[in-house]
């Protein structure tokens, strides 16, 4: 077996501050090094092209690998921005898009294969980490396991939560959530 940690990148900057790319606040880097203290060691770390997914591995302390281009969650027509938010139980509605078999299962599936891909290159009993955005996190999760009780998975990505998967077999076979510590003070 093999594990795959994928988190949703850290708090950024707002309003002026923000930037391009909106680049991790400095209570993002506090975050991200508390969730990096916890875990690890990592055979591949792959962040999506952004700056703050980027920032995000690099503040839990790991290097980063490779960077990918993601496609966003939100698909028009299908899944509004920050939708999930207002859903009562988002993953098994998101479940309900996905076999649709419309574009949101499209980018659902692109995700799921950048998953798989990062993988790739770990040893057996290794992990990798991803660091994306929340939307497609929770996308791909039901793609990458859709026999599961998406009911029961809860609320969707804050900064910083993650889940581990397991991979055995050429496919996703476990799912735990590892929600984002609060920072102190």
């Amino acid at each position: 077996m093999r594990w795959l940690d994928v988190r949703r990148h850290s708090l950024t900057k707002k309003g002026e501050t923000r930037g391009r790319g909106s680049h991790l606040s400095a209570e993002g880097v506090a975050l991200a090094r508390l969730i990096g203290s916890g875990c690890g060691p990592y055979g591949r770390v792959v962040t999506s092209t952004s700056p703050r997914a980027v920032e995000t591995a690099i503040a839990m302390g790991f290097a980063v690998d490779d960077v990918v281009e993601m496609p966003s969650g939100y698909v028009d027509g299908e899944i509004a921005k920050h939708a999930q938010w207002g859903w009562t139980e988002p993953y098994g509605r998101l479940a309900e898009i996905v076999r649709q078999g419309r574009a949101a299962a499209g980018v659902a599936g692109s995700h799921r294969a950048i998953w798989a891909g990062t993988l790739g290159e770990v040893a057996e009993g290794g992990a990798a980490l991803l660091v994306g955005h929340g939307g497609a996190i929770e996308l791909a999760l039901v793609a990458c396991l859709p026999d599961e009780a998406h009911a029961l998975w809860g609320a969707p990505f804050a900064h910083g939560d993650g889940v581990r998967l397991g991979f055995a077999d050429g496919r996703f076979v476990s799912v735990e959530f590892r929600r984002a510590p609060k920072l102190p003070g």
